[in-house]
Formats: C-alpha cells, sequence, structure tokens
C-alpha cells in the first residue's frame, strides 16, 4: 500500500491532471470507478488568492474530497504559499505544486508565465517555492515535474532529493522533458534515477495507457505507482483496468451498449449542470468525441452529436451513437 505521510493512496494508479479536461465531473467520473488519486487542474496561485474564488470554483479544485489533490502552479513564493494556504483552509487534503507543465504560456517569461517545467532551470528558486509551501500548510505536499528542461539539463534527480529534504512527501515524474512536449516515447527507464535518489514514493507518468505499459513502466523505473493521462480520455474506467491487472483490485464493469450510454448521459448531464448548457456542451465535445472513438461511432453520427448546439438533441442522438454496434476499445 502506497502512503503520502498518514494517508493511504490505494491503489497506487493515480489520474494526472490535464487543463480543460479532468475537471470534477471527469474526476468525479473516474472516482466511481477507482482511484487512488485524482488531481485537479492546474491553478495559477497568484490569480486564484486574488480572485477568491466563488462556489462554482471551490467545487472544482474538490475540497474536501479524500482521494484529491489539488494543483497549484506559479512562480513567486508568496503567491504559492497565500494559495496553498487557501486550499487547505477550505479543506484539500493534499496540494501538489506543478512544474512540469511545458505549456508555452506558462514556461514562457512574460505575464505569469516562467513557471511549470521553466523551474527546472533554476532548482534553488524551485527550492524556495517548495520550500513556501511546505512551511505554510499541515497537509502533505507532492510535486509533479519531467526529467529536466532538455536534453542538455536532465536534473529531476537533483530536484527530486532537494525536494524530498525540504517535506515534499511524493512525486511524480513525466518521463520525458519539457522540450520534447509529448513528442516521441517517455523514458521511463530514466525516471529510475529519481527512484535512487529518494526514499519518497516516485510515481511514473507518461504514455502509460494500458496494464501491459504500466508494468512495463514499473519495471523499468522502479516507481511506485504509476498515473495515467490521456489514456483516460474517453475510458474512465482504464484506471480501474489496470489497478486490477496489477494489484488484483476489484475486475470494473466495463459499460458498452445500453450501459455506455448511461454513464455518457450521466456525465454529460453532470458536466451541463456544473457549466450551464452552452457552456457545458462546449466543454463536453471533447469527451463526447472520445467516447464516440472509442465506441466505433460512423462519421455522420458523430458530426452530428459534435455539431449540435442543443442538449436536448445530443442526450436523444447519444443512444444511436454509442449503442448500434459499438465496440469499447480496451
Amino acid at each position: 500500500m502506497l502512503t503520502v505521510a498518514d494517508r493511504a493512496l490505494s491503489p497506487p494508479v493515480f489520474l494526472a491532471p490535464l487543463a480543460g479536461i479532468t475537471d470534477l465531473p471527469f474526476r468525479t467520473l473516474v472516482s466511481r470507478f477507482q482511484a487512488g488519486l485524482v488531481v485537479s487542474e492546474m491553478v495559477a496561485s497568484q490569480e486564484m488568492v486574488q480572485s477568491k474564488p466563488g462556489v462554482r470554483e471551490k467545487a472544482e479544485l474538490g475540497f474536501g474530497l479524500e482521494n484529491t489533490a489539488v494543483q497549484l502552479a506559479g512562480r513567486e513564493a508568496h503567491w504559492m504559499a497565500e494559495a496553498a494556504r487557501q486550499v487547505e483552509a477550505n479543506g484539500a487534503r493534499i496540494i501538489d505544486i506543478n512544474m512540469g507543465c511545458p505549456a508555452k504560456k506558462v514556461t514562457s517569461a512574460s505575464g505569469a508565465g516562467a513557471s511549470g517545467s521553466a523551474l527546472m532551470k533554476d532548482l534553488d528558486h524551485a527550492l524556495g517555492l517548495i520550500e513556501a509551501v511546505v512551511g505554510a500548510v499541515r497537509v502533505p505536499v507532492t510535486l509533479k515535474t519531467r526529467l529536466g528542461w532538455d536534453d542538455h539539463l536532465r536534473n529531476a534527480p537533483d530536484l527530486a532529493r532537494r525536494a524530498a529534504d525540504a517535506g515534499i512527501r511524493m512525486i511524480t515524474i513525466h518521463g520525458r522533458t519539457r522540450c520534447q512536449f509529448y513528442k516521441g516515447q517517455a523514458d521511463w527507464a530514466a525516471i529510475r534515477a529519481v527512484k535512487e535518489a529518494v526514499r519518497i514514493p516516485v510515481i511514473a507518468n507518461g504514455d502509460i495507457t494500458t496494464a501491459a505499459e504500466a508494468r512495463e513502466a514499473l519495471r523499468l523505473s522502479g516507481a511506485d505507482g504509476v498515473m495515467i493521462g490521456r489514456g483516460a480520455q474517453g475510458r474512465p474506467w482504464v484506471l480501474a483496468e489496470i489497478a486490477h491487472d496489477l494489484y488484483g483490485t476489484a475486475r470494473p464493469d466495463i459499460p458498452s451498449g445500453a450501459a455506455l450510454v448511461e454513464m455518457v448521459r450521466g456525465h454529460y448531464d453532470e458536466m451541463l449542470r456544473f457549466y450551464g448548457h452552452e457552456l457545458g456542451n462546449r466543454v463536453g465535445r471533447k469527451h463526447l468525441g472520445w467516447y464516440m472513438d472509442h465506441a466505433g461511432t460512423g462519421v455522420d453520427m458523430r458530426k452530428r452529436v459534435l455539431t449540435s448546439r442543443d442538449p436536448d438533441d445530443v442526450m436523444r442522438l447519444l443512444d444511436p451513437a454509442l449503442s448500434s454496434d459499438a465496440q469499447v476499445a480496451a
């Protein structure tokens, strides 16, 4: 069993934070299957503190949910510490620090950038942020990062060692550098150097979509668990599927036919309730598209579902789109 401070995170198959994807409705759905931990979308620390989030924003972060970590990003220690205090006061159980996002708007020096994986270029500054967050709260603080900035600066083991000494309780490593973005294949073997550098749990991330890939990632990295990101798109049950194969947990009932339609309708309805009908319909399209990809929906029907602006019409179309000769991809 994997523990972070006094919190058991079992099974050690976690949902990665994905901007615009792993919102509260999706994290809730994944949790209904099985997940040791789900992580909120990245939250900009200064903007969060200054905006004083309302009811919906607080719900979005999953405050108080047992298996949820709230992920913070930023470049200034003051705002990171203030944001950490704020989310802890609102009930956050675990706080995760983002030092892995490769997006240009996050890593560039302009505006509120120069954060995310750009922090790997200055480990002294990165450690200042870690120390500020750890010192501001009592809940466990974890870290998500990459192998390094580029192939000439693969300093994840150094960062991990210093982070652990500063009080970080778990570290997740995406097996690419920032400059690789999502190109090529994640280097799971390179994560082993991080595992050997620290005594805290290390989680392997990147290109893990099946139990076979998860098993190989664990073998090569020596990691204590895996984190699934894009592999969960359209397959909220995949974490439970992997956990069953690796750790012998309960086998999930993978929905197909009428059961798949019911699950997708429920997810779509939750998005409409959470965002409102207009925004919820727009946000929902990406998820509906992934569900139809895995169900083998025909091109014409797929287009009808994704171009409709009427949620009632979308609800009606989901039955023929997903249940007629639909096959859920494993």
